[in-house]
Order: structure tokens, then sequence, then C-alpha cells
């Protein structure tokens, strides 16, 4: 009964009204949809995977035809030019931080299908796997060709030559050929499904693997039209433009000339933003249209400071562009000059400064920025990347070079954020209508014994004779540490019996990020050893507003009263009970907010390496008692946000922001 689903849009003009089947799939061209094939059944009637095939092929030809008959919207004949020429400035998202002046280069268009259906499925089927080969001994010379290259990059590019060598994909294309599609078909029609698939899930992650299974694919298709290679000569101050980039692509440009990239599409934690900031590249993306503003060769200005991108820039922003890169190097001189400087305010209290990780290359830049250790490891990120679940010996290897990396810092390692909207290739979930509210975090790892354990060990077999400091996300309510706690405790006596080392010392924690626990603190605290307060999802639960939705994502200002009166409320109870706790958001790395943080009390934040330096900087300028006088009397206000009072504030007590 199509009416009554949720998702359903009645359009009276249609007058569909007495239809209740519905079967609809979208016409895609070169990742645009552009319009839409429909077909309704007055039986209430369930479609059969059979006629949804049919149904795409159709809707490729028909893509096709609409396409070559250049059936355009008069809304789109409007305001055309035919070579964008006046100067504009464009607002997107920052992907990698930094500021750079270039060129544009315009990366290659993906290669589209001419031909749809084959005569001879047995003679594709042979063309298929031939290029499929090909692809793979690319990308494996690639993957070796690589070795100058630190952590992250190995890690996406390791994630990269799984795809190429997932089973399922090439089960998926083989099928379609079989099925009477072209290669290159099979491959766009593949290239749909996976599309659609992903594109309706709310976890960024898996959003983000599009982007790495769009790249295959273009790839794919190059090899089949015997196009190796997409990268070309270009010049020593080359701004790439594209609509998104693979990382294997990324790779493929001469690195000493590319100095800034901007995006049509992607997201600032994509493989190719990962890549784009290992190789201290600006990049600015979610810039729709883009390519259709620019001219190859047009002078422009990538911001990775405001998100921003200028197009044929006139000279004033030009010149202070190049002023503002100056000041960048400074600054970034003097961050260098204080990293091994203790973070001490002005009337001497004493803040540890730790970072946010989830890659080996984070132990790099701990080195670099001088963070006093590791606040958040999430580990999910290897179970995110694996074709299958990560067994013990895998895990326990991961978590072993952390810690060898880390030395004697501390590391904290939360355990499996996974579940709701971050599903597995590898492990059937139900799909849940509100994800961040669902089965997610400690209660999946609750409900899923096993799969909790196997990652215990591994931590408790990877620290054997130093200290190991464990953290429970998601923590709702004391039954489930207690649960959880347990699990540490039946690990640990599992390693004894058996007479295997165990750390020095053990610490187990647990992340406040669930309102339920702001009233039941006096419970809480004396169980853990820790606590870290996880401000990024607290305020989203705080606010009931989905921080993932743009519409809602700056709605609530973390500089509230009820965010920070609850903030205030944990750094008490904590102080009272002697457990030591930490701010582990997005806004300990911001020098306002992180202001704001001190005053409350906070002495531990972990943070985004990009914001030690100015944090720190920050501190070195900040007399806390003082602050934290006045930032008691703002919290009284009734007003929405605190910012700009609070920013006043700094002002008037000169702290360096």
């Amino acid at each position: 009964d199509a009416p009554a689903h949720p998702s359903f849009s009645y359009r009276p003009e249609t007058g569909e009204d007495p239809y209740r089947s519905f079967l609809g799939v979208p016409l895609l061209r070169g990742g645009r949809t552009i319009g839409v094939l429909v077909v309704q059944n007055m039986a209430a009637r369930r479609y059969e995977e059979e006629e949804v095939e049919d149904l795409q092929i159709i809707a490729m030809v028909l893509a096709e035809i609409v396409t070559a008959g250049d059936l355009v919207g008069i809304e789109e004949l409007k305001d055309i030019e035919l070579a964008p020429s006046r100067p504009e400035r464009v607002k997107g998202s920052v992907f990698a931080e930094g500021i750079a002046l270039g060129h544009v280069v315009l990366h290659e268009v993906p290669v589209t299908p001419e031909h749809l259906l084959s005569d001879d499925p047995m003679a594709e089927e042979v063309r298929l796997l031939n290029a499929i080969s090909a692809l793979r001994e690319q990308i494996d010379a690639m993957f070796e060709g690589q070795h100058g290259l630190a952590g992250p990059t190995f890690d996406v590019l390791e994630t990269y030559r799984m795809f190429a060598h997932d089973r399922g994909w090439t089960r998926n294309l083989v099928e379609a050929v079989r099925n009477g599609l072209t290669a290159e078909a099979a491959v766009e029609r593949v290239r749909n499904e996976q599309r659609a698939r992903l594109n309706s899930a709310r976890d960024a992650y898996m959003r983000e693997r599009l982007h790495d299974l769009e790249d295959l694919a273009n790839r794919l298709l190059r090899v089949l039209a015997g196009k190796n290679t997409v990268a070309r000569e270009i010049p020593y101050d080359a701004i790439l433009v594209a609509r998104d980039l693979g990382p294997a692509d990324l790779l493929e440009y001469d690195r000493t000339r590319l100095k800034g990239i901007l995006l049509e599409e992607g997201s600032a934690s994509n493989h190719a933003a990962i890549v784009a900031r290992a190789l201290q590249i600006p990049c600015v993306g979610r810039l729709p249209s883009l390519r259709d503003k620019v001219n190859q060769g047009d002078p422009v200005i990538v911001d990775g400071e405001t998100g921003e991108a200028y197009l044929r820039p006139r000279p004033d922003i030009t010149g202070a562009a190049m002023a503002r890169i100056d000041v960048r190097t400074q600054r970034r001189a003097e961050f260098s000059r204080i990293k091994d400087v203790p973070a001490i305010t002005k009337d001497g209290q004493r803040v540890t400064l730790l970072m946010n990780a989830g890659l080996e290359f984070d132990i790099e830049i701990m080195n670099e920025t001088g963070a006093e250790g590791i606040g958040l490891f999430r580990t999910e990120f290897q179970f995110m990347v694996s074709e299958d679940l990560p067994r013990l010996k895998r895990q326990t290897e991961l978590y072993e070079r952390i810690m060898d990396g880390a030395g004697d810092r501390p590391v904290t390692f939360r355990t499996l954020d996974l579940g709701g909207d971050k599903i597995l290739p590898y492990m059937e979930m139900e799909r849940e209508e509100n994800p961040a509210l669902g089965w997610r975090a400690i209660r999946m790892g609750l409900d899923r014994p096993a799969l909790l354990r196997m990652q215990l060990r591994a931590l408790l077999t990877a620290a054997r004779g130093r200290e190991l400091r464990i953290m429970f996300p998601m923590v709702a309510s004391i039954d489930e540490f207690r649960m959880a706690r347990e699990m540490v405790d039946i690990e640990c006596a599992w390693a004894r019996r058996r007479g295997r080392p165990l750390p020095a010392v053990l610490r187990v924690g647990a992340m406040i990020e669930c309102p339920s626990l702001l009233w039941h603190l006096d419970a809480l605290l004396p169980l853990v050893d820790f606590a870290s307060v996880g401000t990024n999802d607290l305020t989203q639960y705080l606010f009931a507003a989905d921080r993932t939705n743009p519409k809602m994502s700056d709605r609530y200002d973390p500089l509230s009263p009820p965010l920070l009166r609850a903030l205030s409320s944990i750094q008490k109870a904590a102080e009272e009970s002697g457990t030591p706790v930490s701010i582990c958001g997005e806004i300990a790395g911001r020098p306002l907010e992180a202001f704001v943080l001190i005053a409350l009390g906070f002495n531990r934040l972990s943070m985004p390496p990009a914001g030690l330096g100015q944090v720190k900087r920050m501190i070195l300028s900040c007399d806390r008692e003082n602050a934290a006088k006045a930032v008691t009397k703002l919290m009284g206000s009734s007003n929405g946000s605190l910012r700009n009072e609070i920013l006043s504030l700094a002002r008037k007590l000169n702290v360096d922001l």
C-alpha cells in the first residue's frame, strides 16, 4: 500500500489516487539525477526483483535518450554564460585547513557508457574480468609506490585496495553482464545501486564509502575505455577542481605542484580529505555546480579556514589572501615554539591537552603538536574499513602499535561505537527510525558480548605490563556500566587463569553524553576510574537536534546557558567525588569554547590535532579565576546564546583567541 508509506509524496495533479502499488527508478547520468521512471498499479502488490531489474535497464536507456536529446527544463536556460568571467565567492565546508592561491585544473570527466546492451554476454564477461584484473594491478602498483607517505595514506589505500578486491562487488558486476548488459553498463548499474543504497544512510561514514566506490567505478570505466590514468601534467600552482575525488586519483597528481583542492561534493572525513590533510593540501568541499562556474586556468583562492573559494578574485582579495598566508606561516612557527611548553594559565592552573585519534598516523601528529596523550582513540575505524570482522590478532596488533608509538603518554581507547547508522557491511542489522537513539555503542556491545569481549581481550593483551585506559561510550544507566565493567573483570580473570600478563595499571571509564546521567552522577562517578564528556552527542541529545542535519547543526549554540550549566554540574560532581574528568568534543579545540571550559573548572581537554596550538596559546594568556567569576554570572542569563557576551569578556581579559 504505497500511499500509506511515510515516504510517499502525494501529487494530486498526477491523478494517482486509484493506484496502490508503486515502483520508481531514478534516471541517473554522470552522478546526477535527471528524472525518474515510475510504474504504478491499482492492485496492492509487491514488485518482483526481475521487474525491478527490468525497470532499471529501461531507466538507463531512457537516461541516455534524454541526455542525447538535450532535454532540459526552461529554468536551466536562464542566465547562461558561455564562459564565466566575473569574480565570485562561493561558500562550502572545510575539508583540510590552509590557504592556497593558484590556477584551476579541471579533473577529468568520468567516462560514460556509450552502449548499454550486449549481444555476446560471454565475451563481455571476459572483457570485464580482464579490466578488473588490470584495475587491481594498477592499484597494487600504486600502493607499492607510496612508501614515502605515512599512516593515513596507507590506511586509505589499503581500504581502497580492499574495495577493488571485494568479491561481492565483482559478483554483482558479472551478474549484470550475464543479464545482457555491456561491461560499461554493468559498472554503471552497480554504481547506481550502491549510490541509491548508501545515499539513504544517515551515517556519514557509510555515505563517505560511496565516494570510494564511485572513484573505483570511474577507474574501471577508464580501463575498459583504454584510458589508464586520470592525472596529467599540471602547473606548479594547480588548484584541482572536481565533482568528487577518490584517494587513488588524488595520489596520481604531482603533489609538489598541487596547492589546493575544490570539490562539489564529499565530506571532511572521506578518504580524499584524509589524504589531503596528510599531504597538508588545503581542501574545501560541498561547492554545488562549481565546475559550471570556472574555466581551465582561472585564478582561484582556496580558503581552508572559512570554507570559501574565490573565483577569479580581485587584486585586493588576492593581496589579503597572501597576507593571511604569511600570518599562518608565522603562527605555525609560534605553535611549534610552544608545543613543548606546559599549558599553564596566568594564575598557575595546569591544563592537560590531549588529542582525538583513530589512525596510526595520528601518533606522528601527536609528536608534531606536543599533545600529552590521546584522550579519545576511536577503535571503530578499523572495523569500518575491513571487509570482514577483524579478529583478535589484528585488533591486538593495532592496539600494540598505537601504545608503542605513544610511549609513556596515555591513550584512552573508546570501545566500539557501532550500530544505529554505523552499519558494517558484514553484519546484518535492522534499519532503525532513529539510529542516533537506537541500538548502538555499549548497547550493542552488551547485547553481543562476544564482540565486546574479543575487543577487551585484544586491548588487555596489547597492554601487557603498561597502563591501559578503556572507555565505554553511550552509557545511559548505571546498570549498563556495571555490566560492561563486569566483562572487563571476566576477561582479566580469563587471562590470569592462563598465566598471561596483564596491564600494569587498568583504568575503566565512561563517556557522559546521555543527559540521563546528569541526574545520576552521584551513583556513577564512584564506580568509574575516570569520565569523559562527549559534548558532541550531549549537545544534540540535550536539544533534541540531530547534529548531522544541516538545518539543525547550527541552530543551538554550545555556548548556551543550558549546556554550560550541564557541564558545570558534571565538573562539580567529579571534583567532589575525586574522579578525573575530561572534555573530548569538538568544542575543546576552539579557543573561545575552550576558554569557557577552563573557566568552568575543566583541566583536561581532548581535541582534534589542529586545535592544540591555538588552544595552548589561549591558555597561556588566560587567568582562570577571573574568567570563572565572570562566566558564572553570565550563566544566569536567559539568552539562547552567550557567544557575544563571552567574546566580549575574553577581549576584556586580554585573552589571546
